[in-house]
């Protein structure tokens, strides 16, 4: 099922559009450096004969940044995988409870994973590690973890709550995206399609 985007509302529609933003820098700035980080390691190992000492350690680094930021930003966008022929056929109501039920139970199971990655990065923390290369605290890795599953926690939380309202028809598979059938790219081509016939005619 694809979505649309509702309108934000409220303190808590405030705190999801300033993390989104937060998670949408990380994200880009993440991935660019990362882009950067590979064509200077092969450009120096090739043109210099020299490769980048650290560069596998900070890819590695960059990867698990947007790896779990990403988590963070695809529940966002309501666009995680979803099994959904069970709930395609309920009714709506019935639908929003479940969404609802899903969601909650969600939101736990990523808060006890991220309460369990916390004890993880405190025990990596409280050893000392570092890393090989660029001599960095290896908790600095790991801590991405946590803050990746916390975010989707607050994200499936922010679903439940925002579908508690049983008056109105919408179900969100996120806080601020609405459950639809239809691809706003495809009704776009659609309608712009039947408007040239119309003119034609």
């Amino acid at each position: 099922m694809q979505s649309r985007t509702a309108t934000p509302f409220g303190f808590l529609g405030k705190i999801d559009a300033v993390i989104g933003r937060i998670e949408v820098w990380i994200l880009g700035w993440g991935i660019i450096l990362m882009a950067t980080n590979t064509i200077a390691n092969v450009f120096g190992r090739y043109v210099f004969n020299q490769s980048i000492y650290f560069s596998e350690e900070l890819n590695e680094f960059l990867i698990v940044i947007v790896t779990f930021m990403g988590l963070g930003y695809a529940t966002r966008k309501g666009i995680h995988i979803r099994m959904s022929a069970i709930y395609d056929a309920l009714p709506i109501k019935m639908r929003k409870g479940l969404m609802v039920v899903i969601t909650a139970t969600t939101a736990v199971v990523m808060a006890v994973l991220a309460w369990y990655a916390l004890e993880y990065v405190q025990k990596v923390a409280s050893r000392g590690r570092i890393t090989p290369a660029l001599q960095l605290p290896l908790y600095l890795t790991y801590v991405w973890v946590v803050v990746g599953l916390t975010l989707a926690a607050f994200q499936y939380l922010l679903t439940a709550i925002r579908n508690l309202n049983f008056a109105e028809e919408d179900v969100y598979v996120s806080y601020l995206e609405v459950d639809s059938y239809e691809d706003p790219e495809t009704a776009a081509a659609i309608q712009r399609y039947e408007e040239s016939t119309e003119a034609d005619k």
